[in-house]
């Protein structure tokens, strides 16, 4: 029985200050002087252009412009009706806060001031294209509205098929994150292309208020695909918990904030069935589940487990473990997860969250990159090369972030299968 639970993501706008859509309105203008040359009228080019028809539903409102700043921007449609839009941060267009619908026809007013005062107002009406028939992609946003989350969580999207490396510049330019207090980062896609990850330089601070937007609904996906949903989503950052396990001495150390709440003695995977070193994150959270591993290499059991919680997409979880707890702090049993007793399973559930950081060291194997949400799993110079966009200059992390044991925080389908395996 597989055991995946898809946390829903939904996508957010990225960190700018809401504009205020209204009607164009002019500035007063400067009396000429004399003697001195009258200043030049701004000069405005708004895309799409006037007249442009076929226009995706994922267009925005573009704006170049000289001898002035933009000051007013209006976006309506043929009923006359206003359509909210926020600027990108760096100005150079206005996205609508929902798609454009098929076969509409809308009409953009852009007004840009001048130093003196003149303004200009530039218009453009386009019409959007019809309902495509291109298949789209499927995507899929592990970030939930009115959770709390664990400060290592990176925001994760997955696509189903793989999205080519040629058109994943125009992807992740719809992809939108807001924090609040603001701590910015970048994406970073997985080789394959079938996951992209958001993260920060460092952890997030705690309290920290994540909004998130996928705006790929119609979106066109290199010359043969479109986008097929569009999701947004606001969520919390709670406390900061972090778990180093160590194969050495078979304990688990489990930290809040910095201090140790309690040690655990844990069985991890046997020589032919070996736990994956690496650092990860609680991607969900199980009270009880069933793991059926009829069809996998090195399984062929079912078996009901409790107070699981899925650390890779391959299925490594950390569970209740009653039947290996003379084994746990001794010897290695498992086919891959982390057994622990059933009071401390049950402890853990209390104090994880999703989004809180796993590490694991001394096994025989190492995680594979994409398998679960392994942003952390390498530095931030590595994870920054994987995005498909320029990174901020100067983003980097602080001296103390880096992630450790009990560090406290300062600031095969659309994903890998998720495989039903455990024990």
């Amino acid at each position: 029985m597989d055991v995946r639970r898809r946390l829903r993501l939904f996508a957010v706008t990225i960190a700018v200050t809401p504009l205020v859509i209204g009607g164009c309105t002019a500035g007063q203008r400067e009396a000429a002087k004399p003697g001195h040359k009258k200043a030049a009228a701004p000069a405005v080019t708004v895309t799409p252009a006037d007249r442009t028809k076929d226009v995706p539903i994922s267009a925005e409102v573009g704006a170049k412009v000289a001898h002035g700043k933009i000051t007013a921007v209006r976006l309506t449609d043929d009923k006359g009706a206003q359509v909210p839009a926020e600027p990108r941060e760096d100005g150079s267009s206005w996205v609508p806060t929902k798609p454009l619908q098929n076969s509409r026809t809308y009409t953009a007013e852009v007004t840009a001031t001048g130093g003196s005062g003149r303004t200009t107002t530039q218009k453009t009406t386009f019409t959007t294209m019809a309902k495509s028939t291109k298949p789209a992609i499927t995507t899929e946003l592990y970030f939930t509205s009115k959770q709390t989350y664990g400060t290592a969580l990176p925001v994760t999207v997955a696509f189903d098929p793989p999205i080519p490396k040629e058109a994943r510049a125009d992807v992740q330019r719809r992809l939108f994150v807001k924090t609040d207090p603001p701590q910015p980062g970048t994406w970073s896609w997985v080789a394959d292309g079938k996951q992209v990850e958001y993260r920060a330089p460092d952890f997030w601070q705690p309290g920290t208020k994540i909004s998130v937007r996928s705006a790929l609904q119609g979106l066109p996906i290199g010359k043969n695909a479109i986008g097929d949903a569009d999701h947004s989503a606001t969520s919390k950052i709670g406390r900061q918990v972090s778990l180093d396990i160590d194969n050495a001495t078979k304990q688990m150390s489990v930290y809040q904030d910095g201090k140790l709440l309690r040690k655990i003695p844990v069985s991890l995977g046997k020589s032919s069935t070996p736990t994956s070193s690496g650092t990860m994150v609680i991607m969900e959270k199980f009270d009880r589940t069933t793991f059926d591993t009829r069809g996998d290499p090195n399984g062929g059991y079912v078996v009901d487990v409790d107070d699981a919680q899925r650390l890779t997409w391959g299925g490594e979880f950390i569970h209740s473990a009653p039947w290996s707890e003379g084994d746990q702090g001794n010897i290695n049993v498992s086919h891959g997860c982390t057994n622990v007793s059933a009071d401390a399973a049950h402890w853990l559930m209390g104090v994880t969250q999703v989004g809180d950081l796993v590490t694991v060291k001394g096994t025989e194997v190492k995680l594979d990159q994409g398998n679960g949400w392994t942003a952390w799993n390498v530095s931030w110079d590595e994870f920054a090369k994987g995005s498909a966009l320029p990174v901020p200059a100067g983003l980097k992390p602080t001296p103390s972030s880096t992630p450790h044991p009990g560090a406290v925080a300062g600031g095969s389908a659309p994903a890998p299968t998720p495989s039903a395996s455990g024990g």
